[in-house]
C-alpha cells in the first residue's frame, strides 16, 4: 500500500491514528485500540523512508535529516488533514499520524457542559484545556474557538505546531500561524502577537518557561487566551505551570496566574458502552476562593473546592466518572481503570 492508500484506509476505518514502524505491519488506532491494517505486509525501513519522502518538501526533508524529528500537517486529495510526526527508531524512519476531523465539531456534539460555554464568552483571561496525548484537547479547543467565530466579531490568532483544524471565517477573522514556518517558536510568535491587534489567542501548547510566561502576559493584557498542557488534572496543571519557574519567581507567577486564570478543563477519552469513546472532564473555575488558594500555594485543597461547588459548574474527575456510570455511558470497570479511588465507590 502507498502512503496515500494508508491515509485513505485510516479515514475509511474511522481510525484516529496511523503508525508505521519498521518490521511491523501498518497499525491504526480505532476507538483507542491498536489494530493491524487488514491484508497488509510488514514494512521495511526502506519502504517507510520512501513513503515519508513522498509527502515531504525538499526543505522539510533537509530539516528532518538534520534534526531527526519533524512535526507537520499533510492534506490528502479528499481534503482530510493529518498531523504527522516523523522520527528515527533503531536507525529506521518511523511515522505517527493523527487524523484531524474534516469538520470542526460543535460544543454540543462533543457534549461540553454549560459552564464551558460561559468560559468561551468571557471577555479576557486564560482558559486551559489539558489532558494526556490523544485526549481530544485540540478538538475541544477548536470547538470553543469556532463558537466565538459564530457569535462574535473577533480577530483570532492561533499559534500551532502544526496547524490542525482549518477555521472558516464567519463573524471573526483568523490568522493561523505555524511554528517553524510562520514563526520560529511559540514564545517568539507570542511576543509579536500583541502588535497584531488580537482579541482571542490560541496557543497550541505551552511547552516551556518562556512560552508559559509570555502566554500569561498576553492573558494579563486584556485578551482571551486558550492554551493546552499535557497534565491530568486541574491541580497538577497549576503545579506544572508554577514549577517550571525558578523558586525566586514562583510567588510572582502564583499572583499572575491567580489574576489571569478563568478556568481549567482537564479531560480524558474513555471507551464507551456499545463502542466509540466519550470524554470525562474535570472542571475548575477561578473563583475568589480558588484564586486565594493559588496565591497561597495550597493547590492540594482545590479538589475540595471543586467537590463543594457543583452549583457553579465545577466537577472533579471522580464526580464526572460517577455521572458517566450512572448515565450508562461507561462501565464501572472502565472508570476504575482510570481512577483508583472509584474502587471504593458503592
Amino acid at each position: 500500500m502507498t502512503i496515500n492508500e494508508l491515509f485513505n484506509y485510516t479515514c475509511k476505518s474511522k481510525a484516529s491514528d496511523l503508525h508505521l514502524i519498521a518490521g511491523l505491519k501498518p497499525i491504526v488506532r480505532i476507538h483507542g485500540e491498536l489494530q493491524e491494517v487488514a491484508k497488509s505486509k510488514p514494512l521495511s525501513g526502506k519502504m517507510i523512508q520512501d513513503m515519508i519522502f513522498e509527502i515531504l518538501s525538499r526543505e522539510q526533508e533537509e530539516r528532518f535529516m538534520k534534526e531527526k524529528e519533524l512535526d507537520f500537517a499533510n492534506q490528502i486529495a479528499s481534503g482530510v488533514r493529518f498531523r504527522i510526526n516523523i522520527h528515527f527508531e533503531k536507525d529506521n524512519m518511523s511515522l505517527a499520524a493523527r487524523l484531524i476531523p474534516f469538520k470542526i465539531p460543535t460544543m454540543e456534539e462533543i457534549e461540553m457542559p454549560k459552564v464551558a460555554f460561559d468560559m468561551v464568552r468571557m471577555p479576557h483571561g486564560l482558559i486551559l484545556v489539558t489532558g494526556p496525548t490523544g485526549s481530544g484537547k485540540s478538538t475541544t479547543m477548536a470547538a470553543m474557538i469556532d463558537l466565538i467565530n459564530k457569535e462574535e466579531t473577533a480577530n483570532i490568532i492561533t499559534l500551532e505546531d502544526p496547524v490542525e483544524f482549518l477555521f472558516e471565517p464567519q463573524k471573526s477573522i483568523f490568522r493561523q500561524r505555524q511554528v517553524g514556518t510562520d514563526t520560529h517558536s511559540f514564545a517568539e510568535g507570542l511576543k509579536h502577537m500583541l502588535r497584531q491587534d488580537p482579541d482571542v489567542v490560541m496557543v497550541g501548547e505551552m511547552r516551556d518557561l518562556e512560552t508559559i510566561a509570555t502566554t500569561l502576559t498576553v492573558a494579563e493584557t486584556g485578551h482571551l487566551v486558550f492554551a493546552t498542557l499535557h497534565t491530568w488534572s486541574a491541580a497538577q496543571t497549576i503545579d506544572r505551570i508554577i514549577d517550571v519557574f525558578p523558586p525566586h519567581q514562583q510567588n510572582q507567577i502564583r499572583l499572575q496566574l491567580a489574576m489571569t486564570l478563568r478556568g481549567i478543563i482537564s479531560q480524558q477519552l474513555l471507551p464507551k458502552v456499545g463502542g466509540g469513546r466519550t470524554a470525562t472532564r474535570e472542571i475548575l473555575l477561578n473563583t475568589p476562593a480558588v484564586a486565594n488558594l493559588i496565591r497561597e500555594g495550597k493547590v492540594q485543597q482545590l479538589n475540595t473546592v471543586m467537590q463543594t461547588n457543583a452549583r457553579l459548574g465545577m466537577v472533579t474527575l471522580d464526580q464526572d466518572l460517577k455521572r458517566l456510570i450512572k448515565e450508562g455511558k461507561i462501565a464501572k470497570e472502565t472508570a476504575e481503570a482510570y481512577n483508583l479511588s472509584l474502587k471504593q465507590a458503592e
